[in-house]
């Protein structure tokens, strides 16, 4: 098990039968955790789905809060995976995708668990041998896992958006925690024996990658989420940031959107913002193009839809002018980040693209990010993922698409039927990134100069 002191140097302890390690450690390291976060959240008594905050100015989710959730979530992680890595590995059998495992947390402690600050909650673990098989998939060793999310408390991120979900982001940046609604866990248990079909023929996918479904019961509720790809790194500066369905019915951002210091813009505004589009080199296009084909066929197979491209844009040219004007010194947030443990985590490696000069691009020079220029020639580094997946086709749906259809053009409202969603999802996808024109920078073939703007 991981053995792990927030100021001391760490020591990775990682035994068979050793969780008793760990609940030596567990009192100081969620003290730690217990630690409020106060950025990003809404003014107090403003609700946001099961997303709210109380008298002390903590986020809350569901009336528990962030901090008493984020200790649940070590706790229990830090018990299942390590209970898990007793048991030897196996093939995955179908039965394994439908096992849930449960361990009850007391405050004051018992045999199994370590005493905690938080009121009494049951972790409960969905397939966790499948699981297992999928974080093996991409290289992640169990003590990899627990060091990311057990070593440090979780950081809340600012910004967590409309859905009235609560995020957290792993210190090395390598997770992203996510609650998820009811049917939505539900959605992605079924899911799953299709999710590993796919994963086995090509893990190179800009889908979500799922490392694990959990849920915290505590006070009578039920507090599921999922561990997932952190696809915008926090360590790379986005200057631009968007959620791009391919609909145009309401895809602008709000203005109290745009008041955020990082505000996240939508269609309409990627449409303003850059009309040329994106250019990228031949082969780097056709790699991203032929990705995203394959990835809308799975999730109209799935019948999955209102699933977004999330797209972050650094742009290296404007980089380096803040980088002249603010000092060395005084851009000490836009270090290198370590190397990522997960396979496949990068955009540039989801796509398996390769450079035009006919030698794979170094993903740890371009920070994992695509080399693209946009219409004024300025270098850029995109990084993107599709997000959101865990809506089916149903009723409600079904529904909402009528009903819009009445007031609006049927075609350019986002809740749509899967097959059609997927089709206008990657007409827009496939046109807003461009083949890069020989007289255009080649920034497949430069990057020595994209190395520079992240160096010391």
């Amino acid at each position: 098990l991981l053995l792990c002191s927030r100021h001391l140097s760490f020591a990775v302890v990682f035994s068979l039968h050793g969780y008793e390690l760990l609940c030596l450690a567990a009192s100081a390291l969620f003290r730690a955790a217990c630690m409020p976060s106060s950025s990003g959240q809404p003014a107090h008594g403003k609700k946001i789905g099961h997303r709210g905050v109380d008298a002390s100015g903590e986020t809350t989710y569901k009336k528990t809060t962030s901090s008493a959730l984020k200790g649940a979530i070590q706790l229990g992680i830090g018990y299942t995976v390590g209970n898990l890595s007793s048991k030897p590995e196996r093939d995955v059998l179908m039965q394994d995708f439908y096992v849930v495992e449960s361990i009850f947390f007391p405050s004051e402690g018992s045999n199994l668990t370590p005493a905690h600050h938080f009121p009494d909650f049951r972790f409960k673990t969905y397939a966790p041998v499948a699981f297992r098989y999928f974080r093996e998939l991409f290289g992640i060793r169990p003590d990899d896992y627990l060091y990311s999310l057990c070593n440090e408390p979780l950081i809340e991120l600012s910004n967590p958006g409309a859905s009235g979900s609560v995020f957290y982001v792993t210190k090395d940046d390598e997770f992203i925690i996510k609650t998820v609604m009811h049917k939505e866990a539900e959605f992605l248990q079924k899911l799953l024996p299709g999710y590993y079909m796919n994963l086995n023929q090509n893990p190179r996918t800009l889908l979500p990658k799922f490392f694990g479904l959990y849920c915290v019961q505590s006070g009578g509720k039920n507090i599921r989420m999922v561990v997932m790809n952190n696809v915008l790194p926090r360590v790379v500066r986005m200057h631009l940031k968007y959620d791009l369905k391919g609909s145009t019915y309401k895809r602008r951002a709000s203005k109290k959107e745009r008041e955020k210091a990082k505000p996240t813009f939508k269609d309409l505004d990627f449409m303003q913002d850059i009309p040329d589009g994106l250019m990228l080199d031949t082969d780097t296009y056709s790699a991203l193009v032929k990705t995203l084909q394959r990835d809308c066929l799975v999730l109209e197979s799935f019948k999955i839809m209102d699933y977004s491209l999330l797209l972050g844009v650094h742009n290296i040219d404007q980089a380096e002018k803040e980088q002249q004007m603010e000092g060395s010194q005084g851009n000490s947030d836009e270090k290198r980040p370590l190397a990522q443990k997960a396979l496949y985590s990068t955009a540039m490696e989801s796509i398996q693209g390769a450079s035009a000069c006919g030698e794979e691009i170094d993903t740890d020079d371009t920070m994992g990010g695509i080399p693209a220029v946009n219409g004024k020639g300025e270098r850029l580094l995109l990084y993107i993922g599709i997000i959101d997946i865990l809506q089916s086709y149903r009723l409600i749906k079904k529904l909402e698409h009528t009903w819009k259809a009445l007031v609006h053009d049927g075609d350019t409202v986002s809740v749509h039927r899967p097959s059609f969603y997927a089709d206008r999802f990657f007409r827009f996808m496939s046109t807003t990134y461009r083949i890069q024109q020989k007289h255009e920078v080649n920034m497949s073939c430069q990057t020595d100069k994209i190395i520079s703007v992240f160096k010391d």
